[in-house]
């Protein structure tokens, strides 16, 4: 029997996108999204499938706090704490550098206050020292009487990848013939479940930065997923939209985020879905998606983020144009 929960409310939307199809030269009929970023719960954004199961064994093992890992502008951790909100429960989110460093204290952190979160800031380290710090803050937690749950970094396990699995099968039924879906490859779990879903040869991965071997990340998980070895270099996966670093905003990035605003009214944010708009730009200018395919983009929400990122703020807001009448 199964552990999972209820978040949100399914489907999510799948919407055509015929004016940035043609911006960026394909056919009218080509392009959907598939609107993850319309989750009901705390915001949006793909982590809410994962978090289904994750926090569902969670509750099965009796805990009553959920600790996690991620950067200062985490929309994994953001929902994270949503859904202990809903479900009555605690939550600690165990993040990376000092409050001083944590970009005003805007986007995602503005969310994770209202959502009652406390944070321990665990200084510069590696990821390994954060996952180490977030153990910690369970055993210091234990001590004090709580039963805590470390949920995983992204949400990304075997477990957490079965909320794409459903999404995947659910993208299936509304549109069965997908011939592409181009995702954000951030901690690996999202593409892993919609590979186990439908075909690690439909699913294009656009890496984000966030992790240091994206296609081994994601095979990793989807072998465990699917209880078969998969092989990294059968996995599609681009690599060319990161930039200087993960949270440094790439020159094609915002060109991508500008397109679909402009276009579509469609708002991705500068770390996941705009690199992943990038890349399926990229995918189309050198022929690996094709006019006449069909092709679904996955939004997976971040919409908080976009107002965390200094630069991207305010390279938007210098873009503004005066209005003169008369």
């Amino acid at each position: 029997m199964s552990d999972k929960i209820t978040l949100s409310t399914w489907p999510t939307p799948l919407e055509p996108l015929p004016r940035l199809a043609a911006a960026i030269g394909l056919g009218e009929n080509d392009l959907w999204i598939k609107r993850d970023d319309l989750i009901g719960l705390g915001g949006g954004g793909n982590k809410v499938r994962k978090l289904e199961w994750t926090v569902g064994a969670a509750l099965a093992e009796g805990a009553d706090t959920l600790v996690t890992t991620g950067a200062a502008q985490s929309n994994h951790a953001r929902l994270t704490a949503a859904a202990a909100a809903r479900l009555g429960l605690d939550v600690v989110l165990v993040f990376p550098g000092t409050p001083d460093g944590a970009a005003g204290g805007s986007g995602n952190l503005v969310l994770d206050g209202l959502f009652g979160a406390r944070i321990h800031w665990a200084g510069d380290g590696t990821p390994s020292e954060l996952a180490g710090a977030a153990e910690e803050v369970c055993r210091e937690l234990a001590r004090e009487g709580a039963h805590p749950s470390l949920i995983p970094f992204g949400g990304s396990s075997p477990l957490g990848a079965r909320g794409y699995v459903e999404g995947g099968e659910e993208l299936r039924t509304q549109l069965p013939d997908v011939d592409h879906v181009v995702v954000a490859l951030g901690s690996g779990g999202t593409m892993a479940g919609l590979i186990g879903a439908l075909g690690a040869e439909r699913v294009l991965g656009v890496h984000c930065g966030a992790v240091a071997e994206p296609a081994a990340t994601v095979a990793d998980l989807a072998g465990a997923l699917m209880g078969r070895p998969v092989v990294p270099g059968t996995l599609r996966v681009r690599t060319d939209q990161v930039g200087a670093a993960y949270g440094v905003l790439h020159e094609p990035v915002l060109e991508a985020m500008r397109t679909a605003a402009a276009t579509e009214g469609i708002v991705l944010d500068p770390v996941y879905t705009g690199r992943a708009m990038a890349g399926l730009i990229a995918a189309v200018r050198d022929g690996d998606i094709r006019r006449g395919q069909r092709t679904v983009f996955l939004h997976t929400g971040g919409l908080p983020g976009l107002f965390g990122h200094a630069e991207a703020v305010h390279r938007s807001v210098a873009a503004l144009r005066s209005h003169r009448s008369g």
